[in-house]
């Protein structure tokens, strides 16, 4: 039991998602979500996520009941104070995911620290365990000088 909590303890903590709003695309009932998502890590980030969510009379006129599209759009931008600090130049880390099926698909968002041109870059990209897909969205962040762990400009 001790070893159960632990390993959940040690997993990284990825962001939650907010919904802002829900727009209605269609006389089906489908519609376009947008979610704030705020950096868990940096702080001072948010991003929001824009996506397609089926209806039930889609789903059932469709077939194809457990799956949504991974098509998404992303836009991120300074809401704070930010600290780079943690971050280690060029690797993906993930910032937040979400099922889109039943099983082994899901949408993510990953955030890449670009130290040379002092810019977080966010990546939103559909993630299937069995196809790769070219679904994606990317936003950057500018980051200041005065910004925690940010080198000065050349």
């Amino acid at each position: 039991m001790r070893l159960t909590t632990l390993a959940l303890l040690m997993l990284p903590t990825l962001a939650g998602a907010e919904e802002v709003a829900k727009v209605g695309v269609d006389w089906v009932g489908n519609d376009i979500v947008i979610e704030a998502v705020a950096d868990p890590v940096v702080g001072g980030v948010t991003c929001h996520l824009a996506y397609f969510e089926r209806s039930v009379l889609d789903r059932l006129s469709q077939g194809n009941w457990f799956e949504d599209p991974s098509n998404s759009a992303i836009q991120c931008a300074r809401t704070g104070p930010v600290d780079v600090s943690t971050l280690r130049p060029g690797r993906s880390e993930d910032v937040f995911s979400e099922g889109r099926s039943l099983l082994f698909k899901s949408l993510r968002i990953k955030r890449i620290y670009d130290a040379k041109n002092q810019v977080l870059i966010y990546l939103a990209h559909a993630s299937e365990l069995s196809e790769g897909s070219a679904k994606m969205s990317m936003s950057t962040v500018p980051l200041l000088a005065g910004d925690a762990g940010a080198s000065p400009a050349d």
